[in-house]
C-alpha cells in the first residue's frame, strides 16, 4: 500500500540497485509512511537529484503533508524546495536567526485564484 501511494508498486520486487536515486527516495519515504508517523524528517530530500526529480520528490512530501496530515520537516539548502514549502525557518551556527510563511508560495497561489 505504501509503494502505490508513493506511485512505485510495479518496481516492487527490483534491487536497490535497479531504482533511479528518484525511486530511491520514493522507497525511502514509504519506508517512513509504513510507521504511520505523525511527523516526517527529509533531510536534503533533493540532495542528489536533478532538478525535475527533485521537485517532484517536494510535490510527494506535500501532498503528503496536506493529505495524510502529516508534518514533513526538511532541511534543505535548495532554494527551490524552500520555496514550495508552507514555512521555513532559517538556521545559523544551530540557531533559528528567522521564521516566515512562505509569502512567494502564498502570493502565487493568490494569483492563480
Amino acid at each position: 500500500q505504501y509503494l502505490e501511494s508513493v506511485d512505485l508498486y510495479s518496481r516492487k520486487d527490483h534491487l536497490p540497485e535497479e531504482l533511479s536515486g528518484g525511486e530511491q527516495q520514493r522507497v525511502a519515504i514509504a519506508r517512513a509512511l509504513a510507521h504511520e508517523p505523525n511527523i516526517i524528517y527529509a533531510d536534503e530530500p533533493t540532495g542528489n537529484l536533478d532538478a525535475v526529480t527533485g521537485m517532484k520528490i517536494i510535490q510527494l512530501l506535500k501532498d503528503i503533508s496536506h493529505n495524510m496530515d502529516i508534518t514533513v520537516i526538511i532541511c534543505t539548502h535548495d532554494h527551490r524546495a524552500a520555496r514550495e514549502t508552507d514555512r521555513v525557518y532559517i538556521l545559523q551556527e544551530g540557531k533559528v536567526i528567522e521564521e516566515k510563511s512562505n509569502e512567494i508560495r502564498e502570493r502565487t497561489s493568490k494569483k492563480r485564484k
